[in-house]
């Protein structure tokens, strides 16, 4: 029988379709062509992006070659730094100005390797850019929240082939981490404990949905996964903010991520997926709100969030909010565990 089951960090129901229950070969995704004449994030093609912002290469010039991994501002950038918010009311409604960043994360240099072809110490070099380029971001007092994500595949919104991941600076507080943070600061309100803890703790006991556990991560299908083969990567110990990792604690998330990402891969055959980090916000004093983040550093816990993309939102999702999976956590949990990778 299906059940619905409800994630109490997103505050919503979902709809486990196990009647269905659906494998990993029943997902059939096309492959997708990834012809280009001339990819502007290869090698030799540094003059046709904007002057990188930040590169980790061994030796050379800026916006030379010989780069293992290079940060752009986006060409076509969904906000821009320049400029005031002027935030106004518009009748109803409110409006302010497009301020904000938008940047390219060139993962490789190598058109045709994805992120889990790069070995954990090119994954560590990704993971340093992303550290780096959020601690530089969270300066801008502006900038109230950073969304560091990663579009694999067309069908998961890719517009380029050439591995790459984007990091988006806004100025106010997007819904979904609205939503997490509240539920953050609620529990442990109540209760003086992080709830991410909790739900850690919870699945390393019960062993059913961990795909994977190191050292000190821990790789989990949610008990209320919205997507088929879902999966969150937690740290297992407490951190609210992934930009205060060390390079020892990035290596090791570096193969964590590999693990992680290798399994989607042979699984689900190189399937179109995104990826979110979700992170402590820039804890920017407001004025009026003295006590705003006085319980941040306690009661949330970063982790990464991947969803494959195998599945279409419809009708009865739009008009409900309820998404349908039609594969048990669980069961994507054994698929993934048990993996030849």
């Amino acid at each position: 029988m299906s059940e619905l089951r409800w994630d109490p960090i997103k505050l919503h129901w979902v709809i486990i379709a196990t009647e269905r229950g659906r494998r990993p070969r029943d997902f059939q995704v096309a492959p997708e062509s990834s012809a280009m004449l001339a990819c502007p994030f290869c090698y030799g093609n540094e003059d046709k992006t904007p002057s990188e912002i930040f590169a980790i290469r061994p030796s050379g010039m800026p916006n030379s070659a010989n780069w293992r991994v290079r940060v752009i501002p986006n060409k076509y950038p969904a906000l821009r730094v320049e400029g005031e918010l002027n935030n106004r009311g518009y009748g109803l409604y409110d409006v302010m100005n497009g301020i904000g960043a938008h940047e390219v994360i060139i993962e490789t240099p190598d058109h045709d390797r994805t992120l889990a072809d790069l070995t954990s110490h090119e994954i560590c070099d990704v993971l340093i850019a992303y550290r780096t380029r959020y601690l530089d971001l969270r300066r801008d007092f502006r900038f109230r929240y950073m969304v560091l994500f990663k579009n694999h595949g067309i069908r998961a919104g890719a517009t380029l082939h050439h591995s790459h991941s984007q990091l988006i600076a806004v100025p106010l507080l997007p819904p979904v981490a609205t939503t997490q943070l509240k539920v953050a600061r609620t529990y442990f309100s109540e209760k003086e404990r992080c709830i991410f803890c909790d739900l850690i703790d919870f699945e390393l006991q019960m062993g059913e949905r961990v795909v994977r556990e190191f050292s000190n991560f821990v790789i989990l299908a949610p008990y209320a996964s919205s997507s088929p083969f879902e999966l969150r990567l937690f740290p297992k110990r407490h951190s609210h903010d992934f930009a205060l990792m060390n390079d020892a604690q990035l290596a090791e998330l570096a193969v964590a991520m590999k693990d992680m990402l290798l399994r989607i891969k042979t699984v689900l055959r190189d399937a179109p997926y995104n990826f979110i980090l979700h992170t402590a916000p820039p804890m920017h004093r407001r004025p009026g709100k003295p006590n705003h983040w006085n319980s941040l550093e306690q009661d949330y816990h970063w982790h990464i969030e991947l969803v494959p993309r195998l599945t279409q939102v419809a009708g009865f999702e739009w008009g409900t909010g309820f998404y349908i999976n039609p594969t048990s956590p669980e069961d994507a949990a054994q698929f993934l565990r048990e993996a030849d990778v």
